[in-house]
């Protein structure tokens, strides 16, 4: 082979290796997602309305027991009533969250009616009426079953304590024309709630929710339970033993920050 092939040859094979590493990038570089940040911790803001379905174990006062004849003919029971509250929480990932919530539980009116013999022997009937009231302050801690649709189900549980106050009672006789009164009496018990419902996220920092709770308030009280001539027998306060609810709840809860999210990126050649 003469020298000119040979220089030919070289030329080629030298532009070949010069020419590779520029057609190499000048390839485009495949789709390659971002890795997807998720939502974490973050402070919120929960306020709440909602419904009360009242129910307790019944009344209790020491001359139940001594009265002859006594029975109940209504053992009792409660209004629904309104309540509100709000809450300060913090979104500690994805499924789980706490708050301190305080609500005030408005006035649930009560009735309940007795019978008693009186000498003679004659019947006689008591007809009780009262309102009760509550502050509720409970620490929370819920879990995010996961998202569907922006539809999140939810479960938690609440303990804290509650402030009974019973006002109102009257205690009237109208066989006997007679009767007695209480003045208002409250009472601080340990309280405790679970919860149930569902979220639907309008945006990535602001929901909207549905839920039932069930709340334990403990016991109720009046003052000292006093005849109208102003004389008392057994001189003891009247007790609402385990009040506790069903409760609807209708929710908001804003994020304070976005909670450290950000979309899915796609990195494009």
């Amino acid at each position: 082979m003469s020298n000119s092939k040979y220089l030919a040859l070289a030329a080629v094979v030298a532009s070949a290796l010069t020419l590779q590493p520029a057609r190499a990038a000048d390839m485009p570089m495949p789709y390659i997602p971002a890795p997807v940040v998720e939502e974490y911790g973050g402070w919120y803001l929960r306020g709440y309305i909602g419904m009360s379905n009242q129910q307790f174990r019944g009344l209790d006062h020491v001359l139940f027991a001594t009265a002859p004849g006594f029975t109940w003919i209504d053992t009792g029971g409660f209004s629904s009533a309104p309540f509100f509250g709000g809450a300060v929480g913090y979104q500690y990932n994805s499924w789980l969250r706490f708050d301190f919530s305080a609500e005030y539980r408005g006035g649930a009116n009560f009735k309940a009616l007795d019978s008693f013999l009186a000498p003679g022997p004659v019947v006689n009937t008591n007809d009780y009426t009262a309102i009760k009231k509550e502050w509720l302050f409970l620490f929370n801690a819920f879990a995010d079953l996961g998202t569907w649709r922006s539809i999140t189900p939810y479960v938690g549980a609440g303990l804290g304590f509650a402030n009974v106050t019973i006002s109102n009672f009257r205690d009237t006789n109208v066989i006997a024309g007679g009767g007695a009164y209480a003045d208002t009496g409250s009472q601080w018990n340990f309280a405790w709630a679970l919860y149930a419902g569902l979220a639907y996220k309008v945006t990535p920092t602001f929901s909207v929710d549905l839920g039932y709770r069930f709340v334990s308030l403990g016991d109720g009280k009046t003052g000292i339970l006093t005849n109208l001539d102003g004389t008392c027998t057994a001189c003891q306060p009247m007790y609402f033993r385990g009040i506790y609810s069903h409760d609807v709840m209708l929710g908001m809860r804003w994020m304070l920050d976005d909670g450290g999210y950000a979309p899915p990126i796609m990195r494009k050649g």
